[in-house]
């Protein structure tokens, strides 16, 4: 509501007859006070008093007839409870009764109460109940924050004299949240029932303009949440994303509480101190200082993790130890005295914490610059307006008729500025995305020219191979290169180390140098050595290897740096070990020559099917790999199972198999001959 309605508003609200006594106690009085007389017409009436006051509780006390004349007198004035009354401390229940004579009432009458009070209470007007604010039951009461309230007459009460008698009820940690806490924080008004309608009405439009800055923060809040969350769907390796999503909603949260029992009695003020201060207010301090823990890519993130909960934790049962229900019920008074200090040095903490983690990361990462120095510094502020307040700093502010809090504007400032790093940041990752990508794809465009599809035709010799990358690119390789002048063939199987592009870099690397030595040599063992003294070279880039050349008379002769030894018609052969390529530049490899009679199979493959693994750490092992070629399984079968047992590494499976020209026995065992150094 604009300020002209509002004065338009209180305008129709007058002439009113303003009740008021000397602003004060009386702790006694000799007889019982003459009720004032109230003149209706177009009015209403502030009850200021003096009004009867007595604690403690006692349902005699609602009665009409009640002598309330030994009671206590006080005056109630906007803003002052009865703790600043002459009853400081005190907790519990206490009535306040007051009586009038009215005049020319021609329309119902209602009672309304003061927007401020502690912490509930009920209505009686003649002895009758007529309403209540909270929730009243032999064993207990159920406070709300505080709510604009009024309450209807019965339409059978008009002129005459209206005995009305209030008992309020307040919680024991009350006193000590608020200095000046206690009943009424203000006269109740008598007058038409439509009026006192309006007057609620406009109680509402001042918290409407009180909280209005609240309802721009919450929408603020909910974008920066759905951009976060939606930034760490599209990128679900910055986990920094997903942690300003969880803040945006613990903060979203605990701004959704405050707004709601200032419209509502959907929380109770318990629910509403444990969720609101005891929790969530907590959690958000320590959830901003991982935000920027995973933002500035601590190293130590576990270590931050720890603690920045072990502070939470400390703070939520330090502030869970001073709010109802548990202080001054279960938690002594005294304790305060102890538990404030600490609060105050723990949440002191965690700002020297989110500090550290800034200046830390600003060492590392420098890209952010002045942008995040300024945001963390925003989201200090945010948090610790409390602690700005004892400083005596301005922490509101009035724009527009609208009350704005300095925590405000830093959050919502904070965002903004994060929202611009979010944005950035992903730009970036996603540009860098792209270009890893486009290297893959060049990566796997060699690796495909590297790594045949199509097997060349070797008279005489039948060649089937399997191969499954892990990833995109893959690190085992094989070539197999028919020598024309000689009619043999080279066959040569590997493993790289690493896995994705700088495997299949160096994958390319390794054949280009194997292609280039079989120019001048088709020795296996030579070979090797010359690729081995390349590697050496290089440093950090080593590969296993297994090459053997096959005459056309069936002979093999083989070379082995590190790679698994092949199975010959299914019973692998015995080779001395020998270290992989690129490990020491003078290394010797193993080799050995065997006969390959027409029928015979050699069957070569990877580690990545001895290391297949389940889930459970079972290995798929070699004791399968015999019982698969027991049972005459294809480079194809083996390689399924290893896949579907669960593939951990590159697979590749290749199958040699010279042509039968009669029916020999095929499972005799292999001839094999050292070939000497």
């Amino acid at each position: 509501m604009c300020r002209f309605g509002l004065r338009l508003a209180l305008f129709l609200c007058v002439p009113f007859l303003y009740i008021h006594a000397q602003t004060g106690i009386s702790k006694s009085e000799p007889s019982r006070s003459i009720a004032p007389a109230i003149k209706l017409g177009n009015s209403s009436a502030v009850l200021a008093g003096p009004w009867r006051f007595h604690t403690g509780d006692d349902p005699l006390w609602a009665k009409a007839n009640f002598d309330d004349s030994g009671w206590s007198t006080l005056s109630l004035t906007p803003g002052v409870g009865w703790t600043k009354l002459g009853y400081p401390g005190y907790a519990g229940f206490a009535w306040y009764r007051l009586r009038v004579n009215v005049e020319g009432a021609n329309q119902q009458l209602a009672l309304k109460m003061p927007s401020q009070a502690d912490d509930a209470y009920q209505v009686f007007v003649n002895g009758s109940e007529i309403g209540e604010f909270g929730n009243f039951t032999p064993e207990h009461v159920t406070a709300y924050p505080a709510l604009p309230e009024s309450f209807p007459l019965p339409r059978s009460i008009g002129d005459g004299t209206i005995t009305m008698a209030i008992p309020m009820w307040m919680d024991s940690a009350t006193p000590f949240i608020s200095p000046d806490a206690g009943g009424l924080h203000g006269p109740p008004t008598l007058g038409y029932a439509s009026l006192m309608r309006n007057l609620v009405q406009l109680d509402y439009s001042a918290m409407a303009h009180y909280f209005g800055s609240a309802y721009v923060e919450g929408l603020i809040l909910l974008m920066a949440l759905l951009m976060a969350v939606a930034l760490a769907y599209l990128d679900p390796h910055e986990e920094a994303y997903g942690w300003l999503a969880l803040v945006c909603l613990v903060t979203l949260l605990g701004l959704t509480i405050v707004l709601s029992v200032n419209y509502t009695t959907w929380l109770s003020q318990t629910q509403v101190v444990v969720l609101g201060e005891v929790v969530l207010t907590q959690l958000r301090v320590g959830l901003w200082v991982l935000f920027w823990g995973y933002w500035f890519r601590v190293s130590k993130i576990h270590r931050l993790h720890w603690a920045v909960w072990s502070l939470v934790a400390i703070m939520m049962t330090g502030t869970a130890l001073v709010r109802p229900p548990l202080y001054g019920e279960m938690v002594p008074l005294e304790a305060a005295d102890y538990v404030f200090p600490v609060l105050i040095v723990v949440k002191l903490a965690l700002g020297v914490l989110l500090f550290l983690v800034a200046y830390f990361g600003f060492k590392t990462q420098k890209t952010e610059g002045w942008m995040a120095g300024a945001a963390v510094l925003l989201v200090f502020v945010a948090n610790y307006q409390r602690e700005l307040r004892q400083l005596h700093l301005p922490v509101a502010f009035s724009i527009l008729g609208f009350s704005v809090q300095l925590g405000l504007i830093a959050m919502v400032v904070s965002l903004l500025v994060i929202t611009v790093m979010l944005l950035r940041r992903f730009i970036q990752a996603q540009a860098l995305k792209e270009q890893w990508k486009l290297e893959i794809q060049q990566a796997q465009h060699v690796q495909q020219v590297l790594i045949p599809h199509e097997l060349p035709q070797v008279e005489g010799l039948t060649i089937h191979s399997e191969y499954r990358p892990a990833r995109e690119v893959g690190g085992d390789f094989f070539q197999i290169l028919p020598i024309e002048s000689t009619g043999s063939v080279l066959i040569i199987v590997g493993d790289v180390t690493g896995k994705g592009l700088q495997a299949g870099m160096l994958v390319a690397l390794i054949v280009g140098a194997l292609r280039a030595a079989v120019q001048h040599s088709s020795d296996p063992r030579r070979i090797l050595q010359e690729v081995n003294a390349q590697l050496t070279e290089r440093q950090s880039a080593s590969a296993t290897c297994l090459m053997m050349c096959i005459d056309r008379d069936g002979t093999v002769t083989i070379a082995n740096a590190g790679q698994l030894p092949p199975y010959h018609n299914g019973i692998e052969l015995g080779m001395e070990g020998a270290l992989p390529l690129g490990i020491i530049s003078e290394a010797d490899f193993a080799a050995a020559t065997l006969k390959l009679q027409p029928g015979d199979s050699l069957m070569l493959m990877s580690d990545g099917i001895v290391e297949a693994q389940r889930e459970n750490g079972e290995l798929f092992g070699f004791d399968r790999i015999r019982e698969l070629l027991d049972g005459n399984a294809t480079a194809a079968e083996i390689a399924d199972a290893a896949q579907a047992f669960g593939q951990e590494d590159d697979i590749l499976v290749l199958q040699v198999r010279r042509e039968e020209v009669d029916a020999p026995d095929r499972m005799h065992a292999p001839t094999i001959a050292a070939v000497p150094a």
